[in-house]
């Protein structure tokens, strides 16, 4: 009994690994199922709105490969993109964000609020996502550090923040919306120009008007007007089956079915 008993303990210790392995997982699936939802409360409180946070994580992943970051931070990056405008769907926005005239200062201010509101809607999930609140709530901060809501400066804001704020702006400025009309790349381009060094990271702009990157960022806009196909997930046994990542869940959800009642 005595010689056989370290196997035992093996045995005993490698159960005790599987058991919290297969936990760890169920937990971190539960993480990523919460973020889908919320990606698809986004689109049901404002399609154009999913459809722009969608644009914004394809455009600030082709700068996160142009700035050769490690997968953990472009991972982070995806997700500050996708949920970097969760804060708008609060009610006492709703009415401003579908505003087509020109917005008040009042409604201004309201507007700016909403950094931190969605860093207060994604903090319950700081334990899966440390760093997600923090970088949604930098996301309008500026390099000078004249921006909100805390005037961060230069690298005390979040590197994901500062890749998701080029790209933002420049689908902001490509794309239509409610109180504005699109513009060209080229007026696109220039407007991130012209925040090198003051608005924007000049090291991530220089990237980003690198012409591989811009060829990359046109291929993407093109893409993004390509009819969609619902992307397929694999089964899988619960305890072998890997975590799911946002970028295969992208797709717009299905439109929901008509009624029949005449």
């Amino acid at each position: 009994m005595i010689r056989n008993a370290p196997v035992v303990l093996l045995g005993a210790s490698g159960a005790l690994y599987v058991r919290e392995r297969r936990r760890r997982l169920r937990l971190e699936r539960l993480g990523a199922a919460t973020l889908e939802t919320l990606l698809y409360a986004i689109d049901a409180n404002n399609p154009d709105t999913g459809e722009h946070v969608r644009r914004v994580a394809r455009f600030a992943l082709i700068l996160a490969d142009a700035a050769d970051v490690d997968d953990k931070m472009k991972h982070s990056i995806e997700r500050v993109a996708l949920f970097h405008d969760i804060g708008k769907i609060d009610g006492a926005l709703h009415d401003i964000i579908n505003e087509t005239t020109r917005l008040t200062p009042s409604e201004r201010r309201s507007i700016r609020t909403h950094p931190q509101r969605g860093a207060n809607v994604l903090q319950p999930l700081a334990a899966f996502y440390p760093d997600l609140a923090e970088g949604v709530l930098c996301h309008h901060e500026k390099w000078n550090g004249t921006g909100y809501p805390r005037q961060l400066k230069g690298s005390r804001i979040p590197l994901s923040a500062r890749v998701v704020a080029i790209a933002d702006t420049f689908d902001a400025v490509t794309h239509a919306r409610s109180y504005s009309h699109a513009r060209s790349m080229k007026i696109a381009t220039g407007v991130i120009a012209e925040g090198r060094g003051t608005q924007f990271d000049p090291d991530l702009v220089d990237l980003f008007l690198s012409p591989p990157v811009l060829e990359n960022v046109s291929r993407a806009m093109r893409e993004g007007h390509a009819p969609k196909r619902a992307a397929k997930t694999r089964r899988g046994r619960p305890e072998t089956q890997g975590v799911p990542d946002l970028t295969f869940r992208w797709r717009t959800p299905a439109p929901a079915p008509q009624s029949t009642d005449r």
